[in-house]
């Protein structure tokens, strides 16, 4: 018997998926096979499956607090933000195509029988499922052919659980007034509410709770503090980067552009947590810090918009700049194209069929192709001898006379460039500093010392993420809200 329970959000942002995660270990230590699912998400930080495909990051995370492989099934649509109003869409791990948000909205239904299959493939194999809604249920101009919120609960006939954040202030309106404006079948499935992220004295909101349960008629699941090692965990959210930001520290400077499209930025997270690495998160309207050691330009969702926003910014003088100083440049994915010559989309498909001319930091050319490398590998940093994994996801194929000098070796086989000067480096592999050797040695290259050991870290933020939700939530509670599907 397969029991599913649901955690929507008042909002976006207000902490559900580092709750899932939370409560998918605590299930898994009480001897429970747990599942992470979430229909429909919206980010361009994402994670390759075994079965070579991709969903969101933070299903990926929540598949290891369960202690299993991320799989297609757990997060079915995946939504991969190209422009102000289009995305890629992603059905089970593959592109289904590109969609403008309105075309979308008119077509979203059509994508619910893909995501009752994974749904029930996944009740298959285990005792709960833990599902993760997208934004909030309160947005009524999006309930019509929903799969993301109340739409799928209804279809897969889950019970809910509604989680508010009261960092962001009016708690008390959030939860009772998304119960004011959903209706009456909707409302039925919510059997409980959470407050998260409150920062002191608890009992101080204690007639808060109260007054919430008195108007809702939901039993409260728990106040819950805000969680200070929430930094050690992967970053679903774009906007939490600047916070995860080592500003104002010391030790070796590492500036990274924030581009529009920014994409599979957990890249930074090994590095954000090394003692020894100021990381600073360079906003548009800032320059480039003059004492950086190393620029490093992450993946992009859309190259050649990106590569226009880092022009606009002035960054690609001061890039230059910091280059002529002698400083060192690293592009993984798009940063890596936009560090060449030229970038050649025939077919369109980021945006209208363009070349554009790259950097120029490296003597390579790409041309875009409907082909997306899907894959985890296993790799070799030649100049250190330092063992390494990652993953590709990208669209492109890069080549030129810097790939004769390539950085990485992965399953054999050449991978990456560097210019003749050694110091601009470029390559498609994501992850790959979560290799505690290989970024021990790149870091050793700008006079860091570093002993940390960055997936322990995380192993560890996970169990004491389970412990703060055991402590603050009533999981009891939670597990017998759990409904039959």
């Amino acid at each position: 018997m397969t029991k599913a329970i649901m955690i929507q959000g008042t909002g976006s942002n207000v902490g559900k998926s580092m709750i899932v995660a939370g409560l998918i270990r605590a299930c898994s230590r009480r001897g429970l096979r747990v599942r992470p699912f979430k229909p429909q998400n919206m980010s361009n930080n994402a994670a390759v499956t075994e079965d070579g495909g991709e969903i969101g990051r933070a299903q990926a995370l929540q598949a290891r607090a369960a202690g299993v492989a991320p799989h297609t099934d757990m997060n079915p649509v995946l939504l991969k933000p190209q422009s102000a109003t289009g995305a890629q869409v992603v059905v089970q791990g593959r592109i289904a195509g590109q969609q403008e948000a309105r075309e979308f909205g008119r077509n979203k239904a059509s994508l619910m029988p893909a995501v009752l299959q994974s749904f029930h493939r996944l009740a298959e194999n285990c005792d709960l499922i833990v599902i993760e809604g997208a934004g909030s249920p309160a947005e009524t101009n999006l309930r019509a052919g929903d799969i993301a919120n109340m739409g799928f609960a209804r279809a897969a006939g889950v019970s809910v659980v509604l989680m508010g954040d009261i960092d962001r202030g009016g708690v008390i309106a959030q939860v009772v007034g998304t119960q004011a404006v959903l209706d009456q079948e909707d409302n039925a499935l919510i059997r409980g509410f959470a407050v998260n992220k409150f920062r002191g004295d608890r009992s101080l909101f204690d007639g808060g709770r109260d007054d919430i349960a008195a108007r809702t008629g939901w039993p409260s699941l728990g106040v819950i503090p805000w969680f200070d090692a929430a930094h050690r965990l992967p970053a679903e959210d774009v906007m939490d980067l600047p916070a995860r930001a080592r500003s104002g520290g010391s030790g070796c400077v590492i500036a990274v552009p924030r581009l529009p499209r920014i994409a599979n930025f957990d890249d930074l997270d090994p590095l954000a947590a090394e003692p020894g690495v100021d990381l600073r998160m360079i906003m548009p309207g800032s320059p480039l810090p003059a004492d950086a050691d190393l620029v490093l330009m992450v993946g992009s969702k859309s190259t050649i918009s990106d590569l226009e926003a880092f022009r606009a910014e002035g960054w690609d003088i001061d890039l230059a700049a910091h280059i002529r100083r002698g400083g060192h440049v690293l592009g993984l994915c798009g940063g890596y194209q936009m560090l060449g010559k030229t970038i050649t989309d025939p077919q369109g498909i980021e945006g209208p069929a363009a070349q554009v001319a790259g950097l120029g930091h490296l003597d390579v050319e790409t041309t875009m192709a409907p082909l997306k490398h899907l894959s985890e590998k296993s790799g070799q940093h030649p100049a250190s001898g330092t063992a390494l994994t990652g993953y590709e996801i990208h669209i492109g194929e890069t080549t030129g006379p810097d790939c004769a000098r390539a950085w990485l070796r992965f399953d054999g086989t050449p991978e990456g460039a560097t210019s003749p000067s050694g110091r601009v480096h470029g390559c498609y592999m994501h992850g790959i500093f979560s290799s505690d050797a290989f970024r021990r040695a790149y870091l050793g290259g700008f006079g860091v010392t570093s002993s940390l050991d960055f997936e322990s870290g995380v192993e560890d933020a996970l169990d004491a993420l389970a412990d703060h939700v055991e402590t603050y939530m009533d999981v009891d509670l939670f597990l017998s809200l759990a409904a039959e599907v």
